[in-house]
């Protein structure tokens, strides 16, 4: 009879045992599995908004990505990056604070206004109505988040009024009027959403300014067959001095200085997780052990060897670890919604962005824990049935 087969028949014998082994494994490795997502959740999923806004590329003024602060003569810069055949795309990003009302509306709400040129198309996702540059004949068309069409109770094709603002200007200017194109979702908007966007143009006009002022951010997209890499090159290049980074370098950089803190919560919650489940598992197995010392014994008086007595326990430890472990997968799963739901009702945290993000590095590592778990828990009981008197203990059991 096999290891294995002697490990299915004593799991299967002592039932209780085995389900709360089992349910024991199952809860603390959800947790673990819960643990290794949020450890580079964040990471993955702002990464993943960076992809999905179709730009590789961005240029920002002498603050770095940490502080917004206008990139003088933008508008050249930009004409210099659309002539490098690298680059597929550009576009221009400003963000002044506004006022906007509903038409006939005799309140105003404070908005962040989001200027942007033609190319911009990416930065938010139309939900309903049409994007910018599909709003034939209106000077100043406007798309706005879905929260805040929700709380003016506007729509496509409904007239409001705006009034953008310098930072640190008081202005008297009248508001303008504008149409509302669609309703988006921006993609670093939080759950309260409170962005505008419309063209760079119609920006100027609400302003009051007799120019278009410097924008807070380029966006690239590089051609795929040269690379955001080639294409921060060919940028630094042309306009040396300038702060250009790419993708990877963002993130990169967030990954630095703004998620230490999930990755440290995570591998102190990773750890305590795995001792637990070494220590549930080592103890139910050793306990089991030192009820069954007579049972070891009779099989090792009618021949079964020390290995194969060893390798049933390591079965056991094995079964019970791996049965628990997938259980673990599907809960953790449920789990993480659960947590990511709560989380993600931070203020001012994109409503896009998630705290547990599955990959397959995760799962990698899951099962890696939980192997060296089944082994280090069985290792203790397989030195005792190793070691085990087999005549002493045989006479012990039936003096006892």
């Amino acid at each position: 009879m096999s290891a294995l087969l002697l490990a299915w028949r004593t799991v299967r014998r002592y039932r209780a045992q085995t389900l709360l082994a089992i349910a024991g494994v199952a809860v603390i490795g959800a947790l673990l599995f819960d643990m290794l997502l949020l450890s580079r959740g964040l990471l993955l999923s702002f990464a993943d908004l960076l992809e999905r806004a179709g730009y590789d590329v961005r240029v920002v003024g002498g603050g770095g990505m940490t502080l917004r602060m206008p990139i003088p003569d933008s508008a050249a810069i930009a004409d210099t990056v659309r002539r490098l055949p690298e680059i597929e795309k550009v576009a221009l990003v400003r963000i002044l604070p506004a006022r906007l009302a509903a038409a006939g509306g005799t309140s105003s709400t404070s908005v962040a206004l989001i200027g942007v040129s033609g190319a911009a198309a990416g930065v938010w996702t139309i939900v309903r109505g049409v994007d910018l540059d599909r709003a034939q004949g209106e000077s100043c068309p406007v798309i706005v988040g879905r929260s805040l069409a929700a709380r003016l109770r506007v729509a496509p094709g409904d007239e409001v009024r705006l009034n953008a603002e310098q930072v640190g200007v008081s202005s008297a200017l009248p508001a303008v009027a504008c149409r509302i194109a669609g309703v988006g979702q921006f993609a670093f908007g939080g759950a309260g959403d409170d962005s505008v966007a419309t063209t760079l143009e119609a920006l100027n006009r609400a302003s009051g300014e007799d120019r278009i002022g410097d924008a807070d951010l380029i966006l690239i997209a590089s051609r795929p067959e040269a690379g955001s890499a080639a294409a921060v090159a060919a940028i630094e290049r042309a306009r040396p001095g300038l702060a250009v980074y790419s993708n990877d370098e963002v993130v990169e950089q967030f990954n630095r200085n703004g998620f230490a803190y999930f990755r440290q919560i995570s591998l102190v919650l990773s750890s305590l997780t795995m001792v637990f489940a070494f220590l549930l598992v080592a103890t139910l197995l050793t306990v089991s052990v030192n009820q069954r010392l007579g049972e070891i014994a009779a099989l090792r008086a009618i021949g079964i060897g020390r290995r194969r007595v060893a390798a049933m326990l390591l079965w056991e430890s094995a079964l019970l670890v791996g049965v628990g472990g997938l259980l673990a997968l599907p809960l953790g799963e449920l789990l993480a919604l659960g947590l990511d739901r709560i989380l993600r009702q931070m203020p001012a945290l994109p409503e896009q962005l998630h705290f547990f993000v599955f990959e397959p590095r995760a799962l990698v590592i899951h099962v890696a824990v939980l192997v060296v778990t089944a082994v280090a828990a069985a290792a203790y009981p397989m030195w005792v049935a190793a070691r085990l008197p087999i005549a002493a203990t045989l006479r012990r059991e039936v003096v006892g």
